[in-house]
């Protein structure tokens, strides 16, 4: 039996890989989308690269009712991700969550609700395989390099800041390092924001242009050397084979993870 999913975020750069890669996944079968616009039309009247009969809903409740499905995917934005999430667990729908910025109260009451209806659900800030062994190697150099900073590059439609990946990463780096504030004592800014945001003394900087897909690279400053473990989306067919691992996997768990380190 193939396993049945609606999207929600078709039109975007994001949805439109994974719609090919659903469409190209004998196991999978797109039963439906989510748009804020376009309802009762189909995806291919939405999407140029699709021939799909598949219908469009502008309301995901709406849709999750009408539509057998097993899996839910959200692509979209914190705000309608949360929602959308919300929704899905609600009407019984298992849940991959490839949208970052949601914040660490919001996770765990998306977790309470997926824990207590049994159903699997995966929240990843970053589908990309290289991205999650650079957040791991990371939290592996903390616990003997305790000075970090964090520097995120993405193109300059991303609405959140710093991203989901950058978050996660030094919130794994905080696990495994003594806590300390960085720099000088007396440090201060000519610019409001020169030294970025601060996480647990630790320092993360947003890069926003045109040309980026997602970058980051994470540097360890220690007496004599310097550590700089990095990775690099170079197009967004490096995040598929996150979300196709997470579709299966999310159907065999009862609880929702944060990270898809957890899952590999």
């Amino acid at each position: 039996m193939p396993i049945n999913i609606i999207l929600a975020g078709p039109r975007g750069k994001m949805g439109k890989e994974a719609i090919q890669m659903i469409e190209n996944e004998s196991d999978f079968n797109l039963a439906a989308v989510i748009d804020h616009k376009n309802e009762g039309k189909l995806l291919k009247d939405i999407v140029e690269d699709s021939a799909a009969n598949i219908p469009v809903y502008t309301n995901p409740d709406t849709c999750f009712k009408e539509i057998e499905a097993d899996v839910f995917i959200d692509l979209t934005t914190p705000e309608s991700g949360y929602m959308h999430t919300k929704l899905a667990i609600a009407n019984n729908l298992r849940a991959v969550i490839g949208t970052s910025g949601f914040t660490e109260e919001k996770i765990s009451e998306l977790k309470e609700l997926a824990d207590e209806k049994k159903l699997g659900c995966i929240i990843a800030p970053n589908f990309a395989i290289g991205a999650v062994l650079m957040m791991k190697f990371s939290k592996m150099a903390a616990a003997y390099f305790p000075d970090v900073e964090i520097i995120e590059m993405h193109h300059d439609q991303k609405v959140d800041a710093p991203s989901g990946t950058a978050i996660k990463t030094a919130e794994m780096i905080r696990n495994n390092r003594r806590s300390k504030q960085q720099g000088h004592p007396n440090e201060t800014s000519n610019l409001e924001g020169a030294r970025g945001a601060e996480l647990d003394g630790m320092h993360i900087h947003s890069i926003r242009l045109p040309g980026l897909v997602a970058h980051q690279e994470v540097i360890f400053g220690g007496p004599g050397q310097v550590l700089s473990i990095k990775h690099d989306s170079m197009n967004r067919d490096s995040f598929m084979q996150g979300i196709q691992t997470s579709v299966y996997k999310v159907m065999e768990m009862d609880s929702l993870v944060y990270g898809l380190e957890n899952i590999l």
